[in-house]
């Protein structure tokens, strides 16, 4: 399902003349960290039904905004000493021996479940910033 809304592009024009380049990005970026912080939140409430030892939850990090592909963009991703990341994609999809593992779908319930939240943390950090 995708939206379209007519004159986004004219409006980021016109925000960009009247702040600046370096304003919309100061902004657009504290919006994607406020809206991260939310993800996160409902990502580790989810990672919670099935904890061991805590440490998929002790290392989700949130990456600093970057270009991807000419987009703003923030990563969320496991980084620490028990490296979980290579743990993460068996407990979200299964695997041939376990296929319906306790965490199965955690990650995408968090996104289903924060849409609304990230969404309203976005249009907030956007309206203190300008």
């Amino acid at each position: 399902m995708s939206v379209q809304i007519k004159g986004l592009n004219n409006l980021l024009a016109d925000l960009e003349k009247r702040l600046g380049p370096a304003k919309v990005k100061s902004i657009s970026d504290q919006a994607l960290k406020e809206g991260a912080k939310v993800f996160v939140k409902e990502l580790k409430a989810q990672f919670e039904s099935f904890k061991d030892t805590g440490a998929s939850i002790d290392e989700i990090t949130i990456s600093e905004p970057e270009y991807v592909a000419g987009v703003r963009t923030i990563k969320i991703h496991w980084r620490g000493p028990k490296d979980r990341y290579r743990i993460i994609h068996l407990n979200e999809w299964g695997t041939v021996k376990n296929p319906n593992p306790k965490g199965k779908g955690a990650i995408a319930r968090a996104m289903r479940n924060a849409e609304n939240a990230y969404k309203a943390a976005v249009r907030e950090a956007v309206r203190r910033g300008i």
